[in-house]
This record gives structure tokens, sequence and C-alpha cells, in this order.
């Protein structure tokens, strides 16, 4: 993913190599082994720019605090769409409503301990999910273990969610732009891996009327924002028609946040 407005690309950022990869997609029901993702210390600047001109796309920072990381869930694609099968299962897709009764386009569902909801009573996070009565499914391991490196290349160490919102987007849906503030804890980041259909994300500022900056999203991109932008406004613009070769006719975005 790049920005329109991509400002310095390498300072302060940590580095990640993606596996060398087969330009062949993936269709339905193919599989591909998992490559290994390496993890370096932060270094000087030249041998960063060198490591990563020589293993694909680089950190790309959006705001002083948020940061676009192109590709970095690809090497993990195939054990995280393993691990998200019994996650739906237990907890299919559905449509809330908001407050105020209307009815929302993008469906959802939760894992971890704690599960975003909406309804007549407010937006809040349950411990179980009010279709079936029962806990959330719990977060995957992978799915754990992808947030917290995505968070520490992008300079929040220790970050451990326990809460990941799955949105399931169609072509023509779209996300208003919002704040997440139904979170107890700001310190803590948010990562969003996007899956599937390509998408335009809109990063705004403090108030929903300042300018945002539009930032394609692409399979396999991780963006992550916290610090003194962790309350930016954000949404993302009507997803186009497509057939993604892998994901089909639909976007999957894993937010991942510590909301307890």
């Amino acid at each position: 993913m790049c920005c329109e407005e991509a400002g310095e690309n390498t300072v302060n950022l940590r580095c990640y190599h993606r596996p060398l990869r087969s330009t062949r997609l993936l269709l339905h029901g193919e599989r591909m082994s998992r490559g290994r993702m390496e993890h370096r210390k932060p270094g000087a600047a030249s041998m960063i720019q060198s490591d990563l001109d020589l293993f694909g796309p680089q950190p790309q920072r959006l705001a002083s605090h948020t940061v676009l990381l192109p590709g970095f869930a690809l090497a993990e694609l195939e054990a995280l769409l393993d691990a998200l099968r019994p996650v739906l299962r237990a907890a299919p897709f559905r449509h809330m409503h908001t407050p105020g009764g209307l009815h929302m386009a993008v469906a959802l569902t939760n894992c971890g301990a704690l599960g975003w909801v909406s309804d007549e009573h407010g937006y809040r996070y349950t411990l179980t999910d009010p279709q079936s009565g029962q806990p959330w499914p719990a977060l995957p391991p992978v799915l754990l273990g992808l947030a917290n490196r995505a968070a520490a290349v992008a300079g929040f160490d220790d970050f451990v969610p326990d809460a990941c919102l799955v949105n399931h987007y169609l072509p023509g849906t779209r996300l208003s732009l919002h704040q997440d503030r139904n979170e107890q804890d700001f310190s803590q980041p948010i990562v969003s891996i996007s899956l599937g259909l390509p998408a335009v994300f809109l990063l705004g500022g403090l108030q929903r009327s300042d300018k945002t900056q539009r930032v394609p999203l692409s399979h396999g991109d991780v963006l992550v924002w916290g610090g003194e932008d962790r309350l930016r406004f954000h949404g993302v613009l009507p997803i186009k028609p497509g057939v993604h070769p892998r994901m089909g006719e639909r976007r999957i975005n894993l937010t991942l946040r510590k909301a307890g």
C-alpha cells in the first residue's frame, strides 16, 4: 500500500523481511507452505534501507505514530485463514444495529476475551456473544503473534490484544468516519490486517472535520496506529467490485485492540 504523502519511510522504523514468493496467485482451495519471517534489531539507517530494498516493500510512516507495513501478513496467510475458520463457525458474521436503530452494512464478528457489539444500548465490549450466550472464540495464537510483531515493528513494544473485531466487506459497503473510543486503555495501539479485495482507508485527524488522507490497502497489508494518533478519525471508502483470487468477492479486516 502506498500513501499520497508517504513522508519518511524508514526513520525510526524497525525492519521486517518477507520471504521471496512465487508470483503465481493462489486460487480457492490451494495451499502454500508458510515462509519464515525474520526480525532484526534496529541498526544503521543505511543497513535498514539496504535490507528493505532487497526484501520488498518497506514500512511507510503515514503520520507521527501511524505506520503501514505492506504485505506484512502474507507469510502467515494460510495459517491465519485456517485459524479463522473455527472462529467463524463458533461466532458467524452478523449485521448489528446502531444505537439509533440503523442496520450496519458491514457484517462482523469477534474473537478474544472481549468482543465489540452495537445495539439499542450503545457501543461496547462484552465477554459473551449475544447470539449464542457463549464466550467469544479465543484469539488464535497466529493472529496474536502477528499483531504483536507488527506493533513492535511500528515501535509499540509488548502489545498484547484482548479483542479482535472481524469485519466482512462486500463490494459497495463502506465504513463511516469514526473514532475508536470504547476501549479502556488508549495507550495501546490498534493493529489492522487487510485481506482480500483492496480498500481505500481514510486517515483523518482528531476532529471529524479535519482533512483525511486516502491510503490504499492491499491484501496482506497491516496498518498500525497509536500514541498521539490513537484517536484519529478513520474510515473506509466503498469497496469497489472485484474478485480476489484467494478471497473472492470480499474484504476481510481484522482489527486488534487492547479493550479491557
